[in-house]
């Protein structure tokens, strides 16, 4: 097993992100002042649906990341869709949190392990696994917009 580290992940799932439908991502450098301060490693956004992917390298920072605040009250956190994505051996299906799904890194590829939804679910309400915190999430688009227009004139 190649040992790939946390911002090799977060570029994986960023890229993985972007040819996956969420065209709107950022990724582990860019941080915004959210409520919960919640600062996702990768997060993605597309008509309906927003998509979270935390980075693991270890599992005690698997532990870890059970003790946050918008991990133990969910609803604090951001992504309708949450997933976890890591080198095989990091995380096992039987380790992941209600409603979380799991990505693995193989050879440069990422791959779909548990949780990943048909094309039709990223929409459809009922099938969400998770009501995210979209306060926080307008936060994150509200910082990206900033920094793009700061110093350009509006119309």
């Amino acid at each position: 097993m190649t040992l790939l580290t946390h911002r090799e992940l977060c570029n994986y799932g960023w890229r993985f992100l972007r040819t996956n439908g969420f065209k709107t991502a950022f990724q582990e450098p860019f941080r915004a002042v959210t409520s919960w301060g919640e600062q996702p490693d990768v997060i993605g956004f597309r008509n309906g649906a927003s998509c979270l992917l935390e980075a693991k390298c270890s599992r005690s920072d698997l532990l870890a990341d059970r003790k946050k605040p918008f991990r133990l009250e969910p609803e604090k956190g951001m992504g309708d869709w949450r997933f976890y994505i890591c080198e095989p051996g990091v995380i096992n299906i039987a380790d992941l949190p209600e409603g979380w799904g799991l990505l693995h890194v193989i050879n440069g590829r990422v791959r779909k392990v548990h949780g990943w939804p048909g094309n039709i679910s990223w929409v459809i309400t009922d099938a969400k696994p998770f009501r995210a915190n979209k306060q926080a999430e307008c936060d994150v688009l509200l910082s990206a917009l900033r920094r793009t227009t700061a110093d350009k004139p509006h119309c």
